[in-house]
């Protein structure tokens, strides 16, 4: 990876600032894109200073299309192509169905699966020169639906379902296409969640000392990016649940409800 170029969208915290940090190390060309220009600074100087390497700050909004055109255009015109685009972008909520304002579901699907859309649309014809990879960052909940997060789901169902889709269009051609599945990761991804009316949640519910760290996290999705391979799915629970909801579906339904339902102020009542 020394001397690729790296696109990694949400990059200002969690996954995607251990991702940076991880390409970083390895000498690659670094473009961070985030929507807190401040955050993406001050993490581009640290990236600098300790590893001497070139990073590009994006402002961006993933959810609109114009930013994401701006993030491959300037990449471009900065570092004349794109290897990589790790489409790591994204938000979640927790809330029942029947009490969500819908348009907390389209802002999660705007996000997490139109931003990857845009992203790739113009960073494809690039990668189609480099032979290079796009990566998906999507989720457990995108094999298995989980309750209270219909919206999180629902978008990560459809970008798993557009990168497969897209995977056989450009195989032939070089393109690696790589979907990354983690199962419960520290992040802050769980601390800004939208709650029914879309304000953010503030508090995690989970443990989050007592899981995978974002810096494991990255390290495993680099690796898989390096060996080119299709799929991974992270953490034992993780890989468990994937297993068993393919072959129990109507157990899981049943214990993915009892686990929602011991959560701290748990929607299920």
């Amino acid at each position: 990876m020394q001397h690729k170029t790296i696109i990694i969208t949400g990059a200002s915290s969690g996954i995607g600032e251990a991702l940076a940090t991880q390409f970083a190390e390895k000498g690659s060309n670094i473009v961070i894109a985030a929507r807190s220009a401040d955050k993406l600074e001050s993490f581009a100087l640290t990236l600098r200073n300790k590893y001497g390497v070139k990073v590009l700050c994006v402002t961006t909004d993933v959810s609109k299309q114009e930013d994401c055109k701006n993030l491959i255009d300037k990449t471009v015109a900065t570092f004349g192509g794109i290897d990589v685009l790790i489409n790591n972008a994204g938000i979640s909520m927790r809330a029942l169905f029947e009490d969500l304002d819908i348009a907390v579901l389209e802002q999660l699907m705007q996000v997490n699966f139109w931003g990857a859309v845009y992203c790739t649309r113009y960073a494809i014809e690039h990668l189609l020169k480099s032979k290079g990879t796009v990566v998906g960052v999507s989720s457990i909940a995108g094999y298995r639906g989980l309750p209270a997060r219909t919206g999180y789901s629902a978008s990560k169902f459809a970008l798993q379902g557009f990168l497969e889709a897209l995977r056989p269009e450009v195989m032939d051609r070089g393109v690696n296409v790589l979907i990354a599945c983690p199962g419960f990761t520290a992040s802050n991804i769980r601390k800004v969640a939208l709650t029914a009316d879309g304000t953010s949640q503030g508090e995690t519910p989970r443990a989050e000392d007592k899981m995978m760290t974002s810096e494991a996290c990255a390290a495993h999705i680099y690796q898989a990016l390096v060996k080119r391979k299709r799929t991974i799915v992270l953490t034992t629970q993780g890989k468990l649940t994937v297993f068993l909801n393919k072959w129990f579906p109507a157990f899981m339904d049943r214990m993915v409800l009892n686990v929602m339902k011991k959560e701290p102020d748990s929607p299920f009542k």
